[in-house]
């Protein structure tokens, strides 16, 4: 019984904390959006400021990978690597922080060329999602030891924008008004 609570209570923590970033990721793309007005940019020009915003997505990537590198390195137990022995909890929980890192970094930059594609003016929005990913992916990066609630809202911040952008463009393109 005492686990039934203190499981509903998590989930309680965990829900609180998808809906705080899922109201910050609405008002944060619907503010990008209504200052994204003005001539359409040339295709190339709107793909280039994607790939150069999406270095910073990629920067977290490369600091997960690095991480991981760290605590290997500097433990007996795990300097072998992942085949040759059970890792330890650090370098577990470096492995699943770089996995949804690497599952959101993925998700996030195909997004951002998507849009960057689509709209005609897209780098206020692509500005506000690059920087959303940031400080979810440090907020997750935090948390992650103090569990799901811990790390809920960073997820959810990470994931939200990307989420809801990806359906904005999807809604552009199938209502036939694409750039």
């Amino acid at each position: 019984m005492a686990d039934d609570a203190a499981f509903h209570r998590e989930q309680r923590h965990v829900a609180a904390g998808m809906a705080a970033a899922a109201l910050i990721a609405v008002t944060a793309i619907g503010l990008a959006l209504w200052r994204s007005g003005g001539a359409a940019q040339p295709a190339a020009e709107r793909l280039a400021t994607a790939l150069r915003l999406d270095l910073l997505v990629i920067v977290w990537l490369l600091g997960a990978i690095g991480n991981v590198a760290r605590l290997r390195f500097f433990s007996a137990q795990d300097i072998a690597g992942a085949a040759a022995t059970v890792a330890s909890d650090a370098v577990r929980r470096g492995n699943a922080i770089l996995q949804n890192t690497l599952e959101q970094a993925v998700l996030a930059v195909a997004v951002h060329l998507g849009l960057a594609a689509t709209l005609p003016r897209p780098e206020v929005l692509l500005v506000t999602l690059v920087v959303l990913f940031g400080l979810g992916r440090l907020l997750f990066w935090v948390g992650y030891a103090r569990g799901a609630a811990g790390r809920a809202f960073g997820f959810a911040l990470t994931f939200y924008p990307t989420a809801f952008a990806l359906i904005a463009g999807v809604a552009i393109v199938l209502s036939g008004h694409a750039a």
